[in-house]
């Protein structure tokens, strides 16, 4: 029976709102928007899902998390049981489940030997196999299990010749061309790492378009449509013919690794890369960071990783964000033959937009479609009214205790008021002593001011509060992660 609304439900949405933050919606919607609160009493919380598959994976990735979010709602909780919904047990047990138990050990050569009937009966893996090896290597767009295997679709508009090359981005360029030549393999892996919009997924795209315009088989994934791939097959027991199939291509392209969770999930790809670096295929991979900064990954993975090329891509300086205006605005004049942009207005938004490649064209896109709506020339007054909100997002948002305070409280369902009151229980004082580490690492201001604006307490209480918190954020990962979340929420 399922646990009463108002008692320990309120406890679960919080757990599940936090689990959301923490691993993002994509992997909160493929393991736990299907678990159920089903009794919380006596210390222990009995939770529900659908298919022992998803007990046992929920058991071997999360039980530690989920048991530390758990506590941190209730301090009472010490157990945590997964029990498999009776309404689905039945399909548990079905008669043809035990037959998919031998069915790897028929897909081996000697399978050919066997009778005409039995083996028609165990031709699918194989079959499927091939058959998405197949549509990898011709490229096929119109069939929808390609596209389900492929993931994105390349963009035409990433190639060589459309990117702009840099002091910043010029040792990724030499790399992606060198990869992309089809020579023998000698940057295996090639990992590229830089913040959003520096150019990884267009070289990555790149690369992979020459391959497959040279007819070898090219497989473009992000990280999250890999873990999904590989946990959907394990569902329909056809995971040797995945592994099959991702060992057969020329070319492995994995996008934003950061992303790769779950332990199970990085042994395959571990053991995936090892099969293609040794068979001389080859594979790139990219993320926010260096493979030694993704925390998040087995040390095997990372170490495999690392011992490829790894190269950094850094933000544009302002020659190369001149030079990439001034190519999106030869594109542009094939469309627009009238539009043009004056050399001081360039120089504007060169100067003032320095986050990305992507912004930059984001201003151009701006900047055309007034040109090109309102017949109004490009002068500098129209430059900066047009782009006043985009240039005041690029600027460093400067966060205010008032900021942190309202955040924290929201995140940890506590009000301001109790933030600032002298209330001594763990559910307040850890929030509050987060609350003053970030103000202090995030603001100018000073330790008795901070003391201050925390209801009057003295600077030695804000001090041991950031001390505090630093210590706990080395050895958890949990609230690592959580400051970062809450970083990046007061910088959003």
């Amino acid at each position: 029976m399922q646990v009463p609304e108002g008692s320990g439900s309120e406890h679960w949405n919080r757990v599940k709102k936090r689990l959301r933050a923490e691993l993002g919606e994509d992997v909160f919607s493929s393991w736990f928007a299907r678990v159920d609160l089903e009794e919380h009493n006596e210390g222990t919380v009995r939770l529900s899902v659908p298919t022992r598959f998803l007990k046992q994976w929920i058991q071997s990735h999360y039980n530690d998390r989920l048991m530390g979010l758990w506590q941190r709602e209730c301090e009472n909780v010490h157990r945590i049981e997964l029990t498999v919904r009776g309404a689905i047990r039945p399909r548990q047990v079905r008669p043809a489940a035990p037959a998919a138990i031998p069915a790897p050990k028929r897909t081996k050569p000697v399978g050919a030997e066997q009778k005409p009937e039995a083996a028609k009966t165990q031709q699918n893996p194989v079959s499927a196999a091939q058959a998405a090896t197949a549509a990898v290597g011709r490229g096929e767009n119109g069939g929808s299990k390609q596209n389900d295997l492929q993931g994105a679709d390349l963009d035409p508009k990433y190639t060589f010749e459309t990117f702009v090359e840099g002091d910043s981005n010029a040792l990724a360029l030499a790399a992606a061309r060198q990869v992309a030549s089809g020579g023998s393999v000698t940057f295996n892996p090639l990992f590229l790492h830089a913040a959003v919009g520096l150019g990884k997924t267009h070289l990555m795209q790149a690369v992979a378009t020459k391959f497959k315009n040279s007819g070898r088989k090219v497989l473009y994934l992000t990280a999250e449509h890999f873990m999904y791939r590989f946990v959907s097959a394990l569902k329909a027991q056809s995971a040797l013919a995945f592994k099959d199939t991702l060992r057969t291509i020329d070319l492995l392209l994995i996008d934003d690794m950061q992303f790769l969770h779950g332990k199970q999930v990085q042994q395959e790809f571990c053991h995936t890369l090892n099969s293609l670096i040794d068979g001389a295929r080859q594979v790139i991979v990219a993320a926010d960071r260096a493979p030694a900064d993704l925390d998040t990954l087995d040390d095997r993975v990372r170490s495999r990783l690392s011992g490829g090329l790894v190269v950094g891509i850094q933000e544009p300086d302002f020659s190369l964000r001149r030079n990439i205006l001034s190519t999106r605005i030869s594109t542009a004049q094939r469309n627009y033959p009238q539009f043009d942009v004056p050399e001081p207005v360039l120089d504007y938004v060169a100067s003032h937009i320095a986050s990305s490649g992507r912004d930059l064209e984001g201003a151009l896109n701006r900047l055309v479609a007034h040109n090109q709506l309102t017949n109004a020339p490009i002068t500098q007054e129209m430059a900066e009214k047009t782009l006043r909100d985009l240039i005041r997002s690029n600027e460093p948002r400067r966060v205010k205790i008032e900021d942190i305070q309202r955040i924290v409280s929201k995140h940890y369902n506590v009000t301001k008021a109790d933030l600032l009151s002298a209330r001594r229980t763990r559910t307040i004082v850890r929030p509050r002593q987060i609350a003053m580490y970030l103000a202090k690492v995030m603001t100018p201001r000073s330790l008795p001011e901070i003391g201050r604006r925390f209801g009057n307490r003295d600077h030695t209480t804000v001090l041991h509060a950031v001390r505090k918190i630093e210590e706990l954020a080395k050895s958890d990962h949990t609230l690592s992660q959580e400051l970062e979340l809450l970083k990046r929420m007061l910088d959003a």
